[in-house]
């Protein structure tokens, strides 16, 4: 008889570290358990935190992949003859420090620029922000969160005197009695956050969903609108004109807590409900039944996405649906208010904490005597040293290679993000000087001079600040490859070249600390979060002014942040669009995102599970439009406009209105969507009309 061997004894189960998904504005919260040596990191589920309650989109649940050393930057390049080769870090530090200090030196601190990411976590947009005040001098950043959310944070400003993404947090939308969901299609863009809309109309509640396309969100409504691209702002003119006409106005909230109705309402009252119907082609009994739905409910949201706000007039169109929640009384009150759908991961701190080409930490305005002596006092320079507000995102990008000769770039991808994109390329292309920090060789760094192989969510620790204003921990889990830093050792070690030896510290909890006290006493006031506070409360809501204050949840219940407690009525009016279809270029262009794919693709394109799902761009049009330019499902469309031409697969469905074609954008190459959008911006926020132009679409033969 044979002797039993002992069982194998199993490996140690490692211990799931709490943390956060690195994509979306919800923030996903998840565990990542490390593997053996070499492994990557497994996924695991976090059921405790709120904002999703364990639900992960595919992109969440393979966020892990990209820390394979096989995918990303594993060391610094630099560029010799022509060509990117490795480099140790002291080389890379060195050829950066002196490629931007040389520029300066020879053309002045404003002809170096700056760009950061929506991606960032708070301590490296605050340290960025103050790297090219305090270290360059220059005027000169702005970050892509400019092409994101910026027409409702103007709008948010002007109304309230506040921008905070959503002023409640999001378990509010499922009790409400009605939702307006404008230009966004969240079962693609942030999956886990439609359990919230199903959650709603179980409890009883009304979903309203406006977009030209009947997307997977818009199929979960009560009441899908289709208006033409760049009509949102007449419609929410034509409801507010019916609410009017109607008796439907909260006369004593509009009275007791707002200011400058009669202005408003005249300029309402210039939009007809037939007048709104020729300008949207939304038929006029259905632009009744969306009011009577909205002011049938006993608390309503009207809740924006990039769709109304990616428009050269994005500002007035935000503007337009405030007003519409105001006159209504659904605004500062529970259960209602304006919210918008903060897009990128960190898009709400990003804007925050000096980013911006117009603001300081905390919100505060660049141009604020007072703002300006509070955060100088806390860097330990002097007021009058701190440049003033430098142009806005795409203006510096346009700028590349003229009055700006050099750029530090972290955490963007522009040569695909930015709009008119192949006029973008050329400008980076006529730089004398490029420095691109990032986590993988992306289209930009691949026309770097230097590129700096930097550490990415689970490698470090760090906050972002989610949708909801909900300040947030991302844990370290991982450490990164050997030949890897973070940003905050790149702007340390670069500050450092430039005769700052204090000032950026590599820890991000220090870094943290200093942002507290420059935001104490700003709009967005961090001054009493901690990260122990984080930790324990699964984040903190700011404003949060002490740490013995609970954070703000709800914003604006008992007064707006106006200095008289007062929101504001803007009168607005519809315009056109800055570029309207006509006999050359007769259909209109909207883009937007798939499920699969991120922003610019960058990182999940490199996902082998998500490269399956949405392997490449694609040009989305109704039947009809499909068989009168004579293409079947599947074959090449060509579409042009002013700025160039993209070739993609069609793709035929009935789910788009027949004037209009959408393409996704998280692709390079011929199918670019951004080759062909507009740079058109809107006079206040400096959008980009990305949602709307005129294209011409053509067969282009083959599959």
């Amino acid at each position: 008889m044979s002797a039993t061997l002992p069982a194998a004894a199993a490996p140690p189960r490692r211990t799931a570290v709490d943390t956060h998904c690195p994509y979306c504005a919800l923030q996903c919260g998840m565990g990542l358990r490390p593997g053996g040596p070499g492994a990557v990191p497994e996924v695991v589920e976090r059921e405790a935190f709120p904002v999703n309650r364990g639900a992960l989109c595919g992109k969440g649940r393979t966020a892990a992949a990209v820390l394979d050393p096989r995918l990303r930057l594993t060391g610094p390049l630099v560029r010799r003859d022509g060509e990117l080769v490795p480099a140790d870090w002291d080389e890379a530090l060195d050829r950066a420090a002196e490629g931007l200090l040389r520029t300066r030196a020879a053309h002045g601190p404003d002809a170096v620029g700056v760009f950061g990411g929506g991606g960032l976590t708070n301590e490296k947009a605050y340290a960025l922000g103050k790297f090219a005040r305090v270290a360059l001098s220059t005027s000169q950043i702005d970050y892509n969160g400019r092409f994101c959310m910026s027409s409702a944070a103007a709008a948010h400003q002007r109304a309230f005197g506040l921008d905070r993404g959503l002023p409640f947090p999001l378990e509010d939308v499922a009790r409400t009695g009605c939702v307006v969901l404008v230009g966004s299609n969240l079962a693609e863009t942030m999956p886990p956050a439609l359990r919230y809309l199903r959650e709603l109309r179980e409890n009883g509640g009304k979903l309203i969903v406006v977009d030209p396309r009947r997307t997977r969100t818009a199929e979960q409504a009560d009441l899908h609108l289709a208006p033409r691209p760049g009509t949102d702002l007449a419609l929410a003119l034509g409801m507010l004109h019916l609410v009017v006409a109607e008796g439907r106005v909260d006369e004593e909230f509009v009275t007791e807590r707002t200011a400058g109705w009669p202005e408003a309402r005249s300029a309402a009252m210039a939009h007809w409900p037939e007048l709104v119907e020729r300008i949207t082609g939304v038929p006029l009994p259905a632009v009744r039944e969306a009011v009577d739905m909205f002011c049938g409910a006993e608390s309503g949201m009207v809740l924006t996405a990039r769709g109304p706000e990616q428009q050269s007039k994005g500002t007035d169109t935000v503007g337009a649906w405030i007003n519409f929640c105001l006159a209504t009384g659904r605004a500062g009150r529970p259960l209602s208010g304006y919210g918008c759908l903060t897009g990128q991961g960190n898009g709400q701190g990003g804007r925050e904490h000096g980013q911006k080409a117009d603001q300081l930490p905390g919100y505060r305005k660049l141009v604020d005597p007072a703002a300006r002596a509070h955060v100088a006092g806390v860097w330990g320079v002097d007021p009058e040293s701190l440049p003033g507000p430098g142009r806005s995102a795409y203006e510096l990008l346009d700028a590349l290679g003229g009055e700006v000769r050099s750029l530090l770039l972290m955490g963007s991808n522009p040569v695909v993000s930015a709009p008119r994109a192949a006029h973008v390329a050329e400008r980076f292309a006529a730089l004398d000087f490029l420095v691109v920090a990032d986590v993988v060789l992306s289209e930009t760094a691949a026309m770097a001079d230097v590129v700096l192989p930097v550490t990415q969510w689970a490698e470090e620790t760090g906050t972002t600040t989610n949708l909801e204003g909900r300040v947030i921990l991302r844990r370290k889990a991982v450490d990164p490859p050997a030949g890897v830093r973070s940003d905050l050792h790149v702007l340390h070690g670069l500050a450092r070249r430039m005769g700052r030896e204090k000032g950026f510290p590599v820890d991000p909890e220090e870094v943290f600390e200093e942002l507290r006290r420059a935001s104490a006493g700003g709009p967005a006031d961090y001054s009493g979060i901690s990260y122990r506070r984080i930790a324990e409360e699964d984040g903190v809501f700011w404003p949060c002014p002490d740490e013995g204050h609970p954070g703000t949840r709800r914003l604006f219940l008992e007064r707006f942040a106006t200095e008289d407690g007062r929101a504001r009525f803007v009168p607005v009016t519809h315009r056109p669009a800055a570029e309207e279809p006509d006999e050359e270029y007769p259909v209109f262009l909207t883009t937007g995102r798939v499920v699969a794919q991120y922003q610019s693709g960058a990182q999940t394109r490199r996902v082998a599970e998500l490269n399956a799902a949405a392997p490449g761009p694609f040009v989305e049009l109704h039947p009809r439009l499909a068989e009168r330019i004579g293409v079947a499902e599947g074959e090449a469309v060509a579409v042009t406009s002013r700025r160039g031409r993209a070739v993609a697969p069609a793709r035929v469905t009935r789910d788009i209105r027949q004037d209009t074609v959408f393409m996704p954008f998280h692709w390079p190459g011929e199918g670019r969507a951004n080759t062909l959008t507009n740079p058109a911006l809107d006079p206040t926020s400096r959008m980009p009309e990305f949602k709307v132009c005129a294209v011409r679409v053509e067969a282009a033969g083959g599959r």
